[in-house]
């Protein structure tokens, strides 16, 4: 991961910067790259802050700690390496410029990943419409090397191949406060927050999304 530049201190309208996104397959492989090292107590929230203030540093912690939580849920919405590679520039780019005025009116989670569901639904309404898998996305999760035995590394391919296309399935809606919940953890609340939606309709959408879920992966 190439280091974050110190220039993020100045008070003057950033560059625009390249920020490197963890590694990560097409399917639901775990990604294994770990987030920089974070041993600071502080909050997300006084980090955001602290780097408001002109600390460089307090941005280099908060990048390192939602990195790959954030590339992981454009990588699983978009399942498109370059387009994810693209919107996760731009969301911390957002940040950058939003850092002087920022104020901890919600946990800094909670407004992350608003900042991502308001460019998801940006790009989707330019596109109408979800675009297809890869039309060789099969073939390129078959190449992945086997670590383990033949058998076992079968089994679980199958397993995250047959989980993928069921959350390909699911409405945009569903499919994101899924994996808002079970990925990224938030709260309802923090969900609703994201979405712009109330609680009641965040456990609406997830009971559906489970039911089909369940539905799909016992067939």
């Amino acid at each position: 991961m190439d280091p974050i530049p110190a220039s993020h201190a100045s008070s003057a309208a950033p560059e625009r910067e390249a920020f490197a996104p963890p590694p990560a397959a097409l399917n639901l492989q775990a990604m294994d790259s770990p987030a920089a090292n974070d041993s600071a107590p502080a909050s997300d929230e006084a980090l955001m802050l602290s780097y408001g203030r002109g600390d460089a540093s307090a941005f280099e912690i908060l990048y390192g700690r939602h990195r790959v939580r954030l590339y992981r849920f454009l990588l699983r919405q978009l399942r498109d390496g370059a387009l994810a590679d693209e919107m996760f520039q731009e969301i911390w780019q957002r940040v950058i410029s939003a850092r002087e005025g920022w104020r901890p009116e919600a946990l800094f989670t909670t407004w992350l990943f608003r900042i991502a569901h308001n460019r998801l639904a940006d790009h989707w309404r330019a596109q109408q419409h979800r675009p297809p898998a890869p039309a060789d996305a099969e073939l390129r999760s078959e190449r992945v090397p086997d670590p383990d035995t033949p058998e076992r590394n079968l089994s679980e391919f199958e397993r995250r191949r047959r989980l993928q296309c069921a959350l390909d399935e699911l409405p945009t809606e569903q499919r994101e406060v899924i994996l808002l919940r079970l990925e990224q953890e938030l709260t309802l609340e923090e969900i609703g927050e994201v979405t712009g939606v109330g609680r009641e309709t965040v456990k609406s959408r997830l009971r559906y999304a489970m039911e089909k879920l369940r539905k799909r992966l016992d067939e």
